[in-house]
């Protein structure tokens, strides 16, 4: 038992360094697929204005080529997310989450309120995927749900910090339902030809045009909330580097070329669901299943901690391992694989 205090302090720092290495990972990982997320739509929007309708028809499948390169919809996008992480102080960030907020809840209203129209016969449907869809599954909802990285900040940044634990419990709530409700429906709908992104499948019309600028208004400003945790890890670190009046160049500098690491990953690799499923699968679930537990462990272990609470915290941990390693494994499989234009999220596979 000494032996094991003993090298607490050692081992406590070195899960200092990678669990904020993979909050790092994490974090520029989300940033990196909003910016996919928004050239998409972006892309999908701009190259369809002039076949743009006010009947609200739905898609028919077809092949097409884009126009202009969805690489050039990204770097469209990155002067103005370089000047949005410019602000630092979370409370005004707040208000743009606030607005990211309404004008997500307002197009998810109306995707909900198109998907829940006319939908098949959902037994036609499989009842099951094969194994390779469930890997990528796994880092896809690990992503989905995995925000550690954003829990403190908020949490001390709230006027009443000890109503954070109600406000996080309802919070994830009503987020879990709105998931299965609409990953649910959105599969019912349009079964094997969903796109990564729901509103890549809403029919070509102003409305639901309107709905993608929405939901990528509101993705915008989310960025800079998930951009804020990284950056709070570095920026810190380099500015301790320099002389005091290089501080605020070296602050802007650090935001501005994280912005770009995103965006330049991003175009590497423009493939949203695999990107998503990749990073949920290499540091989301590390974050979220393997390190937890086994904090819990090394921190408690033996006094304060039951039999149950010891295997349950095993257990945890091993399904994060392998989620972990698997899902990797499968998500850069199919990276390595060629693009199908039939299945990729490219605004070219509608019309």
């Amino acid at each position: 038992m000494l032996r094991l205090r003993s090298k607490i302090p050692h081992a406590a720092a070195k899960t200092r360094y990678t669990v904020s290495f993979l909050l790092i990972i994490t974090q520029l990982g989300f940033c990196s697929v909003y910016f996919m997320f928004m050239a998409d739509n972006l892309q999908q929007m701009v190259e369809e204005v002039h076949v743009t309708s006010k009947t609200c028809e739905p898609r028919k499948i077809l092949v097409l080529t884009p126009n202009v390169d969805i690489r050039f919809y990204m770097l469209t996008i990155l002067p103005f997310l370089i000047l949005l992480v410019f602000i630092q102080n979370l409370r005004v960030l707040s208000i743009f989450s606030t607005l990211a907020n309404i004008t997500t809840l307002g197009s998810m209203a109306l995707i909900f309120q198109y998907i829940m129209q006319e939908i098949p016969d959902p037994r036609n449907l499989p009842l099951m995927a094969s194994w390779k869809t469930f890997l990528l599954f796994f880092g896809t909802a690990i992503f989905t749900f995995e925000g550690v990285g954003m829990v403190l900040p908020l949490k001390n940044q709230m006027k009443h910090p000890q109503q954070f634990s109600f406000v996080l419990y309802w919070g994830m709530s009503l987020v879990i339902v709105l998931y299965i409700c609409l990953g649910t429906l959105g599969y019912m709908k349009f079964g094997s030809n969903t796109q990564a992104s729901i509103t890549l499948n809403l029919p070509n019309c102003w409305l639901y045009q309107s709905v993608k600028l929405m939901y990528s208004i509101g993705i915008f400003f989310t960025y800079a909330l998930q951009f804020h945790v990284p950056a709070e890890i570095i920026i810190p670190f380099v500015i301790s580097q320099v002389s005091e009046s290089w501080a605020l160049f070296a602050d802007l500098s650090v935001r501005t070329a994280l912005v770009c690491l995103t965006c330049v990953s991003a175009i590497l690799i423009p493939r949203l669901d695999l990107v998503i499923s990749l990073v949920g699968s290499v540091s989301s679930s590390a974050l979220a299943l393997i390190i937890p537990p086994f904090l819990e462990l090394i921190t408690f272990y033996p006094e304060d901690m039951n039999c149950i609470t010891i295997v349950k915290d095993i257990m945890i941990s091993i399904l994060g391992l392998l989620g972990c390693v698997f899902g990797t494994y499968q998500a850069l499989y199919e990276l390595t694989q060629p693009i199908n234009h039939s299945v990729a999220n490219s605004t070219g596979v509608y019309a």
